[in-house]
């Protein structure tokens, strides 16, 4: 049996079990390549503490790539999944999906999950990730702080939110970590505690009165209003015909991302957009122009001046410097 079946001329499905590991005694840790075929990359793994691992992923694949996976832990675990650049998506077996954007921390509860990772084709990924087990979690917030976000069921999204600048700080020494070897070990540990202390705020600061995290048709439905808002970010609905699709009012709505998202959907929509253009003129040194009506802006002017207010620079000089 191949370890790679070719579904269609544009899509490839992958086992997650037929990728190779391999130990790199130099970096201390597991590397995991892409086969050829299936297009260039790698994902490794470093051990940091008991319960504490440490992913990080740079795919390009060839063509629209699943990576079929399976997974049962001995205890809950929670994954923070921190993207960097682009876009993957998850597709759990009963039907749930998860998708993790450029610019934005997803966290995300399981105790067994079976389901496929999905890449597009030609589209560069690097994301990183931290597997962190739930004594881990007892040592470090206290006993049971968090146990209200796990359940027995499959994978759940608990929090999504921009990433902080001290999280992305931090995530940018892990990558580079341009150190010696021998303290290699500590400074990959100490950044990652410190991106840790900032990216899990959000989940320290919910408030008991507002019911918590733990209202999954709450969840669900903010997950989907956001995903409509980033599928049609060119010609986004109005908040309140976003509502009507997802089954709620105005007030509600507002409340949801306010409580998961901390932000209003259109600010939310907003630094998604901002995040599109800024990656497209950074990558092809477009006109400023083709920039604003790729991410739905009918006037230049008006998307010059958002751009502004959000980076506090022209979109030209992004343009220009590349």
């Amino acid at each position: 049996m191949k370890k790679i079946q070719q579904l269609t001329a544009r899509k490839w499905s992958i086992n997650a079990s037929d990728l190779p590991l391999q130990l790199q005694k130099t970096n201390n840790c597991l590397h995991q390549s892409l086969p050829k075929e299936a297009g260039s990359g790698h994902s490794n793994i470093f051990q940091l503490d008991k319960d504490l691992s440490y992913i990080e992923t740079l795919y390009t694949p060839a063509k629209d790539l699943a990576i079929l996976s399976r997974v049962d832990f001995q205890e809950p675990r929670m994954i923070v999944t921190v993207g960097l650049k682009g876009r993957s998506g998850f597709s759990g077996g009963q039907g749930n999906k998860i998708i993790f954007n450029e610019g934005f921390t997803s966290i995300t509860t399981v105790n067994s999950s079976i389901g496929e990772r999905q890449y597009e084709a030609n589209k560069p990924i690097t994301q990183l990730r931290f597997s962190i087990g739930k004594k881990w979690l007892d040592r470090y917030f206290g006993e049971n702080k968090f146990t209200h976000l796990f359940n027995k069921g499959n994978i759940q999204q608990v929090s999504y939110h921009p990433i902080s600048h001290q999280g992305m700080c931090a995530a940018q020494q892990l990558l580079t970590c341009n150190v010696s070897r021998e303290i290699k070990s500590i400074f990959m540990h100490g950044q990652a505690m410190s991106l840790l202390a900032a990216e899990l705020t959000p989940l320290c600061q919910a408030r008991p009165e507002d019911g918590g995290l733990i209202n999954e048709k709450d969840q669900r439905m903010a997950k989907l209003a956001r995903d409509i808002l980033f599928d049609e970010f060119k010609n986004p609905p109005s908040v309140e015909m976003l509502s009507i699709r997802v089954g709620t009012n105005q007030f509600k709505l507002k409340k949801l991302f306010h409580h998961f998202f901390k932000n209003t959907p259109y600010g939310l929509l907003l630094e998604f957009r901002m995040n599109k253009a800024y990656q497209l003129l950074e990558s092809t040194c477009c006109q400023v122009s083709v920039a604003a009506d790729f991410v739905g802006y009918n006037h230049a002017s008006n998307f010059s001046n958002a751009f502004i207010k959000h980076f506090g620079i022209s979109p030209k000089t992004i343009s220009k410097k590349n």
